[in-house]
């Protein structure tokens, strides 16, 4: 497993310990404000987690953005650590462009946007552009 994947891991399964659900029907959400001993009126005392469908409690909110924060915080100094783009950037974009298909549909839009780049940035980038090239070249080699 790479530093891309070991990273990745680590926060899933923070981010799985985290005190929060997910609801999709009145049902499911009545059931996960049971589990936070909540009846469904009490919405006063949640924060919906983006449009997900994720809810969690008021009282979390300091324990929840600080998990997120910090995690965008490794990420960005993995990246920033890798000073030509061989190393975190390219597992990176490796990762990602085989995990969204990228030899199939030839497009990037779901690996740019699972990484929350955009192709600015990556223009913008030495480091960046260089290790996605590299992946681009790899997974067509791939592909042949």
């Amino acid at each position: 497993m790479n530093s891309y994947e070991r990273l990745r891991d680590k926060h899933q399964r923070e981010v799985n310990e985290l005190p929060f659900f997910f609801a999709f029907s009145n049902e499911q959400f009545a059931a996960g404000m049971a589990k936070f001993g909540l009846n469904p009126t009490d919405t006063d005392k949640i924060y919906r987690l983006s449009e997900m469908g994720g809810f969690y409690l008021r009282t979390d909110a300091k324990l929840i953005n600080d998990t997120f924060n910090r995690h965008e915080t490794e990420r960005q100094a993995a990246i920033d650590a890798d000073t030509t783009g061989n190393g975190y950037i390219l597992e990176m974009f490796l990762f990602e462009l085989r995990n969204h298909e990228f030899g199939y549909t030839w497009r990037l839009d779901d690996t740019l946007d699972a990484l929350g780049l955009t192709m600015e940035e990556i223009n913008n980038s030495t480091t960046l552009s260089c290790g996605l090239n590299k992946a681009i070249a790899t997974v067509k080699k791939e592909e042949i």
